[in-house]
């Protein structure tokens, strides 16, 4: 990522072309994130509760612990590089220090919160579902926001690299 530090994506774009894929597969990533969750439940506090605690209505039993375990382990893991992946790239922007600060605490707060949310409803107390519902919303805002800048960014270097050339 030295490359975003030392103006380098101004002039190597190979690099900045492999980042830009890099991150239509990530947009793709948050894509599938939000079927995924919407394949299961929706916005709705009783579409969660019906998710981690089961349904009687809809014949489907309770998470099990083992397997919110397993889900958890993969997540914690895969979220964290994610989430340590676009902050980093984001870090080299030219995006003010607020906006990175801000973006980058909100998104592994969000991230954290989303996975603690299914936990919370399935063990603690069903009314945490307000609390994993704004948990997957705000992950959701942060992830795009986290591509949107560092797509930005990529794109001005790519306008300019052409710029260039042509002058």
């Amino acid at each position: 990522m030295r490359y975003f530090v030392t103006g380098e994506q101004h002039r190597k774009s190979l690099l900045n072309a492999l980042v830009l894929m890099f991150l239509v597969y990530i947009a793709l990533l948050w894509v599938s994130n939000g079927m995924m969750y919407f394949h299961h439940m929706d916005l709705t506090p009783d579409s969660v509760i019906a998710y981690y605690l089961g349904s009687e209505e809809q014949f489907t039993q309770p998470r099990s612990y083992q397997g919110m375990l397993e889900v958890s382990h993969f997540h914690l893991f895969s979220m964290g590089m994610l989430v340590l992946t676009l902050t980093h790239l984001m870090l080299m922007t030219e995006f003010s220090v607020r906006l990175k600060i801000w973006l980058s605490s909100s998104t592994y707060a969000a991230a954290l919160a989303d996975e603690a949310g299914g936990w919370l409803v399935r063990f603690v107390d069903p009314l945490f579902a307000y609390f994993k519902i704004a948990a997957f919303v705000v992950l959701e805002l942060s992830l795009a926001a986290l591509l949107i800048v560092v797509i930005t960014t990529l794109v001005r270097a790519r306008i300019q690299m052409s710029k260039a050339r042509s002058e």
